[in-house]
């Protein structure tokens, strides 16, 4: 006691000499002088309710809380008010608000389990609202708010002009909250019917496929930028495809964010941050690929590993939950997948030698439910198809969303391939699940068939490409198939309900195989792996296709794919040594100098997988990025993709491109299209920027010969095969 009072003794002195100290300032700057003279209201007793510390540093310059009236006027309840009162601030409040305080004042300010704050604050002055929300109220539930002084007076404005909004009947304020449409799982599976968006690939059977066709290949030519929004991610460009839920869009901002937008003018609802650790092991940046919604929860999988329920109408975390540990090289970059009662998530890592797997969570408490992983460990089948130890660092990554059928509960997921990328000494056999297809069952997360593309890959031919539920004539009957056009170059069909392989065919250029066996067992050809002096091979590491989403036209049971001719020269020179967190490849690749890369968009088939048309979109050397966008088909006969800076309107019958803007960012993200008060957008990332396209009203529209539309022909080959178009006609009728 006697060594505290000594300390408080010293403090008072300490604090008196710096009263007369200022004193002596006070006599020539007026600045001083309030400040002197506030100082000695405090040690006077004269303001009990503001902590010593705490007013010396509000004492401050350029302080968010302004003290000199207080100097004067010794009453805090009429001296300490909000100078930040303007419309930017009230914006910023509504979006602290809906982050902080919604979850127990509600959506709309009037109360949830905490109390009606519109009625509140019309009673309460600057004051009391700023230090009730900072120190929190003894033996209630109001605690301390984790929110900065100048966060607190934001929120305040918004809840001043929102009660006065709300008093004077305006309905239009700036700052309102939006409610959040619910999302039932009746709702996601008949996705994108109705002119919403509100899977990743558009519905669970990864069609990527809009039935609006307001926009079609007569007018096409007249679409015009109807919003953009440019959001703040540190990368060069975002790879999020939007979810569109009545008026509400949400998308993603790379690694830590998640925002919401007024889809039919891009107006900011929300925005959620949530900072990623330093540290993280990335290959390529911090991509996100989008959100899923389920009940009026938004679901986002972050970059170091973890699955966040958002309240939809206001972006505020519901629960977090830890699907692995960053350190050991994971990460997560895909949509998650939302069922009746789950959300199934994959992980990357991959590359860094972290074991895949799928998981299912529960969407009301974030509970793990059950977990699959794509490496076959003790005890699993396939086992064996590891050498020794090699399947605990054997990658396998899932980091594309998977496709649903709920009649047969069955969920489909691309897996990624084995690690070391490029070597196989460790890692001798077929190296299951990697490099494959799986089916597992959506209520236990059993393996129930698998089919693997390429065994003992070691070209970085990952399967992390979309699959796509469609119904095919097979051998005299309709049969559930499943689409997969694969990395390795090759188109594959197979029985969705066991995973038997009905087709497989090239639909790129390919070196390694010369075909498939009756299994779909790969034909090796002699040449077709890495050497110590390096091979030249097709496809390319970045493969004949990847995660660029295609899209189905069940009209026209067409498929149409992303594809990319081109190829690398391999090399295996380098003995693997596995670290945790660091890149676990084992050699790698170079661009082969004298090849051509070709990036073009192609149609086929899907009951026979023979190509129908190919429309190359670009062709040369080392200048070819070889990467695309995915792409969006619609009822309006048109396939939206993205290319370099290029955004592209294709006529579905033949290829031709019919429209073409240049948005001078890349385009490395798929299209989505939807319907807001009856009119039809198309929406795209390109670098940081979405951008949304639509028609112009219909008072200033004119049909628009398809001829007339301009483009780069030079750079446009459309190849539409001779007699297979009136086949298919034939077929439809």
């Amino acid at each position: 006691m006697k060594v505290a009072k000594r300390v408080g003794q010293i403090f008072v002195i300490g604090a008196l000499a710096a009263v007369l100290v200022c004193g002596v300032g006070s006599v020539v700057s007026p600045k001083v002088a309030w400040r002197v003279r506030l100082l000695t209201l405090k040690l006077t007793g004269r303001i009990p309710e503001i902590p010593l510390l705490q007013l010396l540093e509000w004492m401050r310059p350029r302080s968010p809380v302004k003290l000199e009236r207080l100097a004067y006027v010794p009453n805090v309840g009429a001296s300490i008010t909000n100078s930040f009162t303007d419309e930017e601030s009230a914006a910023a409040g509504a979006q602290i608000f809906g982050r902080v305080c919604a979850s127990c004042h509600g959506d709309d300010a009037r109360g949830r389990t905490g109390p009606n704050l519109l009625a509140a604050i019309t009673s309460l002055d600057d004051w009391q609202f700023f230090s009730t929300v900072r120190w929190g109220r003894p033996n209630t539930i109001m605690v301390p708010q984790p929110l900065s002084d100048r966060q607190i007076w934001d929120v305040g404005a918004f809840l001043r002009q929102t009660a006065l909004d709300a008093s004077i009947g305006k309905s239009d304020s700036a700052t309102k909250l939006v409610g959040f449409p619910a999302v039932s799982p009746q709702m996601l599976q008949a996705s994108g019917e109705k002119g919403d968006w509100l899977t990743y690939a558009g519905n669970w059977a990864g069609y990527r496929h809009a039935v609006e066709d307001q926009i079609d290949r007569r007018n096409v030519g007249q679409l015009r930028l109807a919003w953009a929004a440019q959001l703040p991610y540190d990368g060069s460009y975002q790879e999020s495809s939007p979810i569109v839920d009545g008026d509400r869009m949400i998308v993603t901002e790379g690694g830590d964010g998640v925002t919401a937008l007024d889809a039919a003018n891009g107006t900011l609802l929300w925005q959620f941050r949530r900072p990623v650790p330093s540290g993280v092991p990335t290959c390529c940046g911090q991509p996100n690929r989008g959100v899923a919604v389920l009940g009026k929860n938004v679901y986002v999988a972050t970059f170091d590993a973890h699955l966040l329920a958002l309240d939809g109408a206001t972006g505020s975390k519901v629960w977090d939950a830890t699907v692995a540990d960053w350190h050991q090289g994971y990460s997560m970059t895909g949509a998650p997948l939302a069922l009746g009662d789950r959300i199934i998530v994959g992980v990357a890592g991959g590359d860094f030698g972290a074991r895949g797997f799928i998981a299912a969570y529960s969407a009301s408490d974030g509970r793990l439910l059950w977990k699959f992983y794509t490496v076959a460990g003790p005890g699993d089948p396939g086992r064996d198809s590891w050498g020794g130890d090699s399947w605990k660092h054997g990658g396998g990554a899932t980091w594309v969303t998977g496709a649903y059928d709920p009649a047969l509960h069955l969920i489909y997921w691309g897996t990624g391939n084995p690690a070391p990328d490029f070597n196989t000494s460790s890692r001798p056999g077929d190296d299951l699940y990697t490099c494959s297809v799986v089916a597992v069952d959506d209520r236990t997360g059993k393996l129930r068939w698998y089919f693997q593309f390429t065994p003992r890959d070691d070209h970085n031919w990952d399967s992390n490409e979309q699959p796509v539920l469609v119904d095919i004539p097979w051998q005299g009957q309709t049969t559930p198939a499943l689409l997969f056009a694969n990395r390795n170059g090759f188109l594959y069909a197979l029985d969705r309900r066991t995973g038997r392989f009905l087709y497989g065919k090239p639909f790129a250029k390919q070196t390694w195989a010369s075909g498939l066996t009756a299994g779909g067992r790969p034909i090796e050809l002699p040449g077709a792996h890495p050497t110590p002096t390096g091979r030249v091979i097709s496809p390319a590491s970045d493969g004949a296709t990847s995660w660029w989403s295609p899209s189905f036209d069940p009209q026209r049971n067409e498929l149409f794919i992303p594809s990319v001719d081109s190829a690398d020269r391999y090399f295996d020179v380098e003995e693997p040594d596995y670290r945790e967190g660091s890149l676990f490849a084992g050699s790698g690749f170079v661009r082969a100098h004298d090849a051509l890369t070709t990036v073009a968009v192609r149609a086929f088939d899907a009951a026979t997988g023979e190509e129908r048309w190919s429309s190359t979109l670009e062709v040369g050397g080392g200048e070819v990025s070889g990467e695309m966008g995915g792409l969006l088909s619609t009822a309006g006969n048109l396939i939206f993709s993205g290319h370099g800076n290029e955004f592209d309107a294709l006529d579905a019958d033949t290829g031709k491109v019919l429209w073409r803007v240049r948005l001078g960012g890349v385009l490395h993200a798929a299209p989505i299209s939807y319907l807001v008060d009856g009119r039809q957008y198309v929406a795209i990332f390109s670098g940081r920027t979405l951008f949304v396209f639509g028609l112009p009203r219909e008072q200033d529209m004119v049909a628009t010969p398809v001829e007339s539309t301009s483009h780069r022909s030079r750079r446009v080959k459309s190849t539409v095969h001779p007699g297979k178009r009136d086949r298919r006609r034939q077929h439809l009728t």
